[in-house]
């Protein structure tokens, strides 16, 4: 079987069903090369993933940059989305969402991407004093220009996502979900679908948590962003993975990689969802490549709630400096 397909807002393009996420290009979760990074584009590629997501702020445009060289390089035409309105520089949670900010961030990506359109643009994190009405104007002006092909936001509210969509269609919400992240839950999920947005749960391996094997404490928390993360700080860590445990078990006896069955069960979750995971390897990718293909049974579905309750997580998602500038909501 092949990868499958799901579309991307109410008429955007069809996309494969997992995008690839393309922060770790930046280095964030632990030091890559170039080289590295352009083979797990090749090998997202081959696995019939067209739908690859960054940020003008990942490496401040290294990933753009990037993705990019392999355009040029392949000649392949995938479907991009990337994101803008965080000011570098300034204090955490700083956004500029104005015309003129936004303008400016938009057309250094598609300069760093060699293209003139992207299928996506969010905006990374809100403005709080800036009507989110005003800001999709400003986006639906882009749309309306050519510079792109719809428009998202991250890290909303399904307050803010209705304010949104009164102005304007929006194609997609990217927010945090995963089986220890399960807010959207909780209104995201449901608003999007009637909206006809798409969602895009990033993270949703749970920052390299959800893995094969359990990874050690010390090389994980050497990870400064993995350092300062409740979840990965003790005792939580050592909690976290007690309880994991018979998740991992579940997905060996089922003959499926932990990976792939996180990103089966989001996938399961409604066919407006589609999870951008994150790697710098080709090997992890096709570890986790093939999650189109699970199909799960009534018990299969039943056992997973049994094994990871809502709220089996310890730890909140963020630190308190990690959270500055995401909108809250419930």
């Amino acid at each position: 079987m092949g990868m499958a397909r799901r579309r991307l807002g109410q008429s955007g393009p069809e996309v494969s069903a997992i995008g690839l996420g393309c922060m770790n290009f930046s280095g964030f979760y632990g030091k890559t090369t170039r080289d590295e990074s352009l083979a797990t584009l090749d090998a997202a590629w081959k696995a019939g993933i067209n739908f690859f997501d960054t940020s003008d702020i990942y490496g401040n445009g290294l990933s753009e940059e990037i993705i990019g060289e392999w355009l040029r390089n392949t000649g392949h035409q995938p479907v991009i989305a990337t994101k803008g309105g965080i000011v570098t520089g300034a204090p955490r949670g700083t956004a500029d969402n104005t015309a003129d900010g936004l303008r400016a961030r938009l057309e250094a990506s598609l300069s760093r991407l060699g293209v003139d359109h992207v299928a996506l643009y969010y905006v990374h994190r809100r403005q709080f004093d800036l009507r989110i009405e005003t800001v999709t104007e400003t986006l639906e002006g882009f749309r309306e220009e050519g510079l792109i092909g719809g428009f998202g936001y991250s890290e909303i509210s399904p307050a803010s996502l209705r304010r949104a969509a009164s102005v304007a269609p929006v194609a997609a919400v990217q927010n945090e979900y995963s089986l220890w992240t399960r807010l959207p839950e909780l209104g995201m999920i449901q608003t999007c679908k009637e909206l006809g947005a798409t969602f895009v749960p990033f993270s949703p391996l749970a920052r390299g948590f959800f893995s094969d094997k359990e990874r050690d404490f010390e090389a994980v928390t050497a990870l400064p962003f993995l350092h300062a993360n409740p979840r990965f700080a003790q005792p939580n860590y050592d909690l976290n993975c007690q309880a994991f445990m018979p998740f991992r078990a579940f997905a060996q006896a089922r003959g499926w990689s932990v990976p792939a069955l996180a990103l089966a069960w989001i996938l399961d979750q409604g066919d407006h969802l589609i999870p951008i995971p994150g790697t710098r390897s080709p090997a992890h990718l096709l570890g986790w490549a093939s999650a189109t293909e699970i199909h799960f049974t009534a018990e299969d579905r039943a056992e997973i709630a049994r094994l990871l309750p809502v709220g089996w997580a310890h730890g909140d998602r963020y630190s308190e400096t990690q959270i500055v500038g995401i909108e809250r909501y419930c």
